[in-house]
Formats: structure tokens, C-alpha cells, sequence
């Protein structure tokens, strides 16, 4: 069978479980293993567990809005759909595009970040240097390995969402495991360490970690990406956001915590792997320690697996709804999967360990303010549709909806705040904003080429008008 235009429908396959571990997966990535040493030396084990519950907090409020959203409206697309029926085509763009150049961002991070983690486990990895980019070594070796993943991980997406979301489940029973691990040794083995509480930074060193917790919480709209690819009810749908963004949160103040038990902050911070260091501290094997490198990996497997799949189902959206070229609204008949755009996305990350490490950290960072920008319009589309649709059927609807709506919108606007000029996160210049600035021409360019061509937005089988 090949590859047909499509109607806007998909196979409904994914469990309750699947869409869970799809969200779970992406948001708890390769970050934990590697970022959690920083965070207990800057705002101490109590001040990281307090900066991670207002972290949480603040994406919980947001996913509510999305549970609402992707209750009333389980098609695939998530943040397009939802965007499309509140502020038309152009507001639909700029929320989809935004969202797409943060998965897609995620995806080549996560291309590197491969056979980043396996140069920690594996003696001599890095092999056959060919040439810098910014300060950094760019190897045979991570080219190959970065590659060939690249390609593996596209074809798992294209053989359909099933086979994905099973993979998913394994490595997510892996990463569970170890966290469970960790946590065991830190209650049988673990000790108050010489870390005091908040790190001697008080206030500072909690909102130094909080900055950085919404990024981690990045992967929960994944779910709304795959709606239409969900075989459960509208109302369980929406939960499940609340419920996957939760569960991650408890996981990464575990590791926190238990990482806190095995050594110090000033400690965990030298090493490149601190929650592998805390692990083989705690149980005083190398061994265990090796094992929890692997979990990362899994992590690394999970987060690429997911973006992959809501990245496609993105371009996918616009393409089927006329804003990028129709060629990209393709389905394969076979596997019933958006062959077009996953090659799209799966080509470009083939090539991104030639860039070397320090220049894709600026195309996620420019990929992160992308994913806030879309927060900001689907709370926007929310509010919207709250006031000029007050009946639509909502099967997860929020008491004091519009009240939850305001809040969202202060605190997505408080992030899209983090990346402007003047805030400690702030994006880089040329670099990060260039970035930017490049992804926003692109996006120009296809559409324009697209409504030249006489590829319409049409009615869909969403039963809303896109125009």
C-alpha cells in the first residue's frame, strides 16, 4: 500500500496507558540525570523540591487548560484545532508553527544527546574528530551513531503510533524502575549530607531552579497531538494531562531527594552524570551506577520517540488544513502514519550531530520559547472560546473556567518574560534569536507558497470553518 492524501482521520488505537507513557516519556528525558547535581547545588534538596512544586503548579494550570480543550475537541493536531477555532488561520499559524520549531528542536537535541550518553558509558566512544563548531569537538563517531538513531526512530514512528507507544512503555518501565532504585537506596542507605536546606542561596537559589522547571514539564502536549489517535473518552483524555504532568513532577522531586541522601550538592555538581554518581554512592557499586546511565538513555529514547510523534502530527495539522504545502498532509495505508511529515522532520535530524553540541543547546533554547508562545495561544484560544462558545459540549470542563483561563495567561506570559532581552534566561544574540528569526521566514515562505498554489483552508471533519 502507499502513501494517500488524507481525510482527517486516523485509526484510534491508543490505550489509556499508551497516551499516558507518550506524555510521561517526553517530559522526563535525559534533563534528570544529568541536571539534578546543578539544581540541589544551587537551591539545596528543600529549595529544588520547593522550586519543582511551583514548577509543577504553574504547568499544571496550563494542562488543565489543555484537559478542557482536548476534552471538547479529541482530533489530531492538539493546538491547532483548538487555535484554529478561536482566532482563524493566521492565529492557528503562529501557535502551530511555534510548536512545531520547539518538537523539532527537541528532536535534533535529542539526535546528540544519544550518542552524548553513551561517550559517558562507553570507553572511548568518541572517536575519529573531524572539526569545531563553537568551541566543540564534532566526531565520527556521535555523527554515526546520531544518524543511524535518527534513522531507526523515524522508521519505529512510520511502522504506525502502536509500535511507538509500545516502545514507549518499555523504556518508561525502565526509567520508573530506576527512580524506584534510587529511592530505595536513598531511604536504606542515604544520609542528611553537608547541603544545607536552600543552599545558603534562600529565595535566589529556589527561583534560579524554578526558571528551569517548566522545560522540564515540556512533552504533555503531546497528548492533544495524538487525540485523534486516542481510544478513550473525551473526559479521560483530558485528565490524563493533569495526570501525566503530576506523576512527572513526583518523579523528579524524588530524584532530588534521593539524590540529596547520596552526597552533597558542591559534589553531585562535578560530575556529568549526578544522579548515576548518587546511584553508585548509595549502593557503592559502579556497576548500579552504569545501570542508571542506561535509564538516562532510556530517558534520551523516550523524549525522541514522543516529539517525533507530536512534531509530525503538527505539520501534518497545518498541511491538512492548507497553510503548509498539501504534500505533507500524507498517510501511509499501511501504517496510517503521516509518512511525509515524519520523513520531513526524521531528514533534518539526520544531519544535526554535524553541527556538533553547543549550537544545537541554541536551537533548543530557541525551540523552548516556541513551545511558550504556543502556552500563550491556546490559553488565548481558550478564553476565546470560553466567551463566544459558552455552549460548546465540554466533557472536562473547569469550574471557575475563566478564572483558571487569566491565571494561565499571567503565567505563560511570565515564561515567554524568561526568554526576552534583560531576564537570566534570556536568548542569545546572534545565535539563539537568529534561530528564531529564520524559523518565522520559513514559516512565511511555505505559507505563502502554499496559498499561491491554491492549497486552501477548508472546512474540515472537525465541523468548524477554518476561514
Amino acid at each position: 500500500m502507499g502513501d494517500t492524501q488524507t481525510d482527517g482521520e486516523f485509526s484510534r488505537v491508543l490505550s489509556k496507558r499508551d497516551v499516558f507513557v507518550l506524555a510521561f516519556g517526553a517530559m522526563v528525558g535525559w534533563g534528570w540525570i544529568i541536571q539534578s547535581g546543578y539544581w540541589i547545588d544551587q537551591g539545596g534538596v528543600t529549595g529544588s523540591v520547593v522550586a519543582f512544586v511551583l514548577g509543577a503548579f504553574m504547568v499544571a494550570v496550563v494542562g488543565l487548560i489543555y484537559g478542557e480543550l482536548a476534552s471538547a475537541m479529541p482530533f489530531v493536531g492538539g493546538e491547532h484545532v483548538y487555535s484554529m477555532r478561536a482566532l482563524g488561520p493566521i492565529g492557528s499559524f503562529v501557535c502551530t508553527w511555534s510548536l512545531i520549531l520547539g518538537y523539532v528542536g527537541v528532536v535534533v537535541f535529542e539526535v546528540v544527546a544519544f550518542p552524548s550518553a553513551l561517550a559517558y558509558v562507553v570507553p572511548g566512544f568518541n572517536a575519529i574528530p573531524l572539526w569545531s563548531i563553537a568551541g566543540q569537538t564534532v566526531y565520527g563517531t556521535w555523527v554515526l551513531v546520531g544518524g543511524v538513531g535518527a534513522i531507526v526512530m523515524t522508521s519505529l514512528n512510520y511502522k504506525g503510533v502502536q509500535p511507538a507507544a509500545q516502545f514507549q512503555t518499555i523504556l518508561t518501565l525502565v526509567i520508573g524502575l530506576a527512580g524506584i532504585t534510587l529511592a530505595i537506596g536513598a531511604v536504606a542507605n542515604g544520609h542528611t549530607t553537608s547541603t544545607p536546606p536552600f543552599a545558603d542561596s534562600g529565595l535566589a537559589g529556589v527561583l534560579t531552579v524554578a526558571i528551569m522547571t517548566p522545560f522540564m514539564f515540556v512533552g504533555f502536549d503531546v497528548i492533544p497531538q495524538a487525540a485523534g489517535e486516542a481510544d478513550v473518552s473525551e473526559r479521560v483524555l483530558g485528565l490524563l494531562i493533569v495526570v501525566s504532568v503530576s506523576v512527572a513532577a513526583l518523579f523528579y522531586i524524588l530524584v532530588i531527594w534521593a539524590s540529596g541522601r547520596a552526597l552533597p550538592g558542591a559534589v553531585l555538581v562535578e560530575s556529568s552524570l549526578p544522579a548515576a554518581t548518587a546511584m553508585e554512592a548509595l549502593f557503592s557499586s559502579a556497576v548500579i551506577g552504569k545501570i542508571m546511565a542506561l535509564a538516562g538513555i532510556a530517558g534520551i529514547l523516550t523524549s525522541w520517540n514522543s516529539f517525533l510523534l507530536g512534531g509530525s502530527r503538527a505539520i501534518y495539522a497545518l498541511a491538512e488544513s492548507g497553510m503548509l504545502p498539501e504534500t505533507l498532509a500524507t498517510v501511509n495505508e499501511s501504517t496510517d502514519t503521516p509518512s511525509r511529515a515524519l520523513a520531513l522532520i526524521g531528514g533534518l535530524s539526520v544531519f544535526a550531530p554535524l553541527f556538533g553540541e553547543q549550537m544545537l543547546v541554541w536551537i533548543v533554547n530557541a525551540g523552548g520559547f516556541g513551545i511558550v508562545v504556543a502556552w500563550v495561544m491556546v490559553v488565548v484560544s481558550f478564553l476565546v472560546l470560553r466567551v463566544r462558545e459558552p455552549e460548546m459540549d465540554r466533557p472536562l470542563k473547569l469550574p471557575a473556567g475563566k478564572a483558571i483561563g487569566v491565571l494561565a495567561l499571567a503565567l505563560t506570559l511570565g515564561f515567554v518574560g524568561m526568554y526576552l532581552p534583560g531576564a537570566p534566561s534570556a536568548l542569545q544574540w546572534p545565535f539563539e534569536w537568529g534561530i528564531v528569526l529564520l524559523w518565522i521566514l520559513l514559516g512565511a515562505g511555505l505559507a505563502v507558497q502554499s496559498r499561491r498554489s491554491g492549497n486552501q483552508t477548508h472546512v474540515d471533519a472537525h465541523g468548524f470553518d477554518g476561514d
